[in-house]
């Protein structure tokens, strides 16, 4: 497994420079370092200020190689950024010019207490749901669970969002429009809207995803010779249909895993909650260029640390496999 882990390390370096150089170059090639400063300081900044702006933040240096008399190659913005995520220092804020490092670390605990809920309560809900209806499949309740399974889907997120803010904060008064706190169970209340929101928007395609999964499952030998030889229904799909649609499960679950860290960019802004999501989406308000690299060096990241976790529990639920 340690040469594999090595080998797999090695892949993901050039892919890592390949994400970062494209966002590099489509962020300049749509906006000039003073446009990028009059975002950040106002249209009414002097040109003096801004030039200091522009200085202080490296944004005067060439993109990618730096070919001026007299300076070094590698002196130049994307070289600078690789060479300070080589010491794992993503930087500061173009905004604020605090360091990135303490604020998405500040920011990954608010996100992670309405990601982590949501992704675990709504995957026990999606894979109870989705084994039940491949036990009573082809019945009217079948049928209407899919057909609200559809249902679910049609609908757009922010129709989620403006009825829970709307019917059950403003009109019922059931939990605070918006907020966060984290002084224990205090703060819970401030949670339990944005988590039900985020189970109930995405509970629909995982459950017909799921019973797709288990469906064709329950179709092979293995599940025939079970039957035949007097297994339950009950415990020929938890330990046989469930178990070995395992693989398909992982390989949807860990694709997951960037947005458990990252958070949710709708429902962080509309909820008020100080996580990596709605930092985000300040950061395309107000143009903070070092938030948004930071935040896809770390999305990729955690892609290709997701995609190797995926191929280690390939091999832990299926003696099959072989990590080689």
């Amino acid at each position: 497994m340690f040469s594999y882990l090595i080998r797999r390390t090695l892949y993901a370096v050039p892919i890592l420079l390949g994400v970062l150089l494209l966002t590099f170059v489509l962020f300049f090639a749509s906006q000039s370092p003073e446009s990028l400063a009059a975002r950040v300081l106002g249209p009414n900044a002097r040109t003096e200020a801004k030039k200091e702006w522009i200085a202080r933040r490296g944004y005067d240096k060439p993109l990618l190689i730096n070919t001026q008399p007299g300076a070094s190659l590698f002196d130049s913005q994307f070289c600078n950024f690789i060479a300070r995520l080589s010491h794992f220092d993503l930087g500061l804020s173009d905004k604020t010019g605090e360091s990135l490092n303490s604020k998405f670390a500040e920011g990954a605990i608010p996100s992670l207490c309405i990601t982590l809920p949501a992704f675990l309560v709504g995957l026990c809900f999606s894979i109870g749901l989705a084994l039940y209806q491949v036990f009573v499949r082809n019945s009217a309740l079948d049928r209407l669970g899919t057909f609200l399974c559809v249902a679910l889907m049609s609908v757009p997120a922010m129709v989620y969002i403006i009825f829970g803010q709307s019917v059950l904060t403003l009109a019922l008064n059931w939990f605070p429009v918006s907020g966060f706190s984290r002084d224990g169970l205090s703060g819970v209340k401030f949670l339990v809207m944005p988590v039900l929101l985020m189970i109930v928007m995405r509970l629909g395609s995982e459950v017909r995803l799921y019973r797709a999964i288990f469906i064709d499952e329950i179709a092979q030998d293995y599940v025939r010779t079970a039957r035949a030889k007097g297994v339950s229904n009950v415990r020929l799909l938890l330990m046989h249909v469930l178990k070995n649609g395992l693989i398909a499960l992982i390989t949807l679950l860990v694709a997951q895993l960037p947005m458990l860290i990252l958070g949710s960019l709708l429902i962080e802004s509309f909820f008020g909650i100080p996580g990596l999501g709605g930092m985000l989406f300040n950061a395309f308000q107000q143009g903070d260029l070092a938030v948004v690299q930071a935040m896809v060096f770390l999305s990729s990241l955690l892609y290709i640390v997701g995609l190797t976790l995926t191929d280690i529990l390939y091999a832990a639920a299926d003696p099959r496999i072989r990590l080689s």
